[in-house]
């Protein structure tokens, strides 16, 4: 009997409102605001959100980066606030891999977002510990990523074997959770991501002129990626709510 692959969707991180348009146009099934050049997860203004979520169809989902990671639980829930305010539906908090910052995932996860979903991004330059993975879990996230803040280093699959990106993949996945992979990954490496597992493979610079993250989208290579990756069928999975009883047990503030 033939295996089914679980469906991929692909995750286009964008600048503007002209990226957005396009990458939607060729075909990626989230559009992620992100400003590039203010580092890994840097965040976009309110306003260029709310542009990027005008200029894109209403079924395709839009995410928000709100900057690259902190320890002030006040700090990253008022941006998440912020960024579900703006218009995003999918909201990305970044996290150092190797660190279970639970004041943070709790702060996070007393919010209420209305439909925005949170979405953790691990940063694995300085290791990775999937213990996090049940905290987020109970904290009501809706998916997992991994990324790489140096990109200077090298791609994820470059820098993590196969066995620890299953690993990951099978750890969140079996908490109800999606799984993301992203870090400087290329159209070429997507037959060997497609095998590990993941529901997103997210991208970048592997989108731009020459593989420069900070540069313009080219369409050619949006059009690779999107050739290479298997069409997911449902664009908005990743927007999914959270599995019954993953929200946070604690006392939550008032909605955005």
């Amino acid at each position: 009997m033939k295996q089914l692959r679980r469906p991929v969707s692909f995750l286009a991180s964008v600048t503007g409102e002209s990226e957005a348009r396009l990458c939607a146009e060729l075909g990626a099934d989230i559009i992620d605001a992100k400003n590039p050049a203010a580092g890994a997860l840097g965040a976009l203004p309110g306003g260029r959100v709310r542009a990027i979520r005008g200029a894109v169809p209403a079924g395709v989902p839009v995410s928000a980066t709100i900057g690259d990671p902190t320890h002030d639980p006040d700090s990253a829930a008022e941006t998440a606030r912020f960024m579900a305010a703006a218009g995003a539906d999918i909201v990305k908090v970044g996290f150092w891999a190797q660190e279970n910052d639970e004041r943070v995932v709790r702060r996070l996860g007393a919010l209420m977002l209305a439909r925005v979903r949170l979405v953790a991004v691990l940063l694995v330059d300085r290791g990775l510990d999937l213990a996090i993975v049940p905290l987020l879990r109970d904290a009501g996230f809706a998916g997992i990523m991994l990324d790489t803040a140096d990109k200077q280093a090298g791609a994820l699959p470059e820098r993590l074997p196969d066995e620890a990106l299953i690993k990951f993949v099978n750890a969140v996945q079996s908490h109800g959770l999606f799984a993301g992979l992203a870090g400087s990954l290329r159209a070429d490496q997507v037959p060997r991501l497609l095998a590990l597992g993941a529901d997103v493979l997210g991208f970048r610079g592997g989108l731009c002129r020459d593989g420069a993250r900070t540069g313009g989208i080219d369409a050619e290579a949006v059009r690779a990626v999107r050739a290479a990756i298997p069409r997911a069928g449902v664009a908005a999975e990743p927007c999914r709510a959270p599995p019954s009883g993953a929200m946070a047990p604690w006392q939550p503030e008032s909605a955005v």
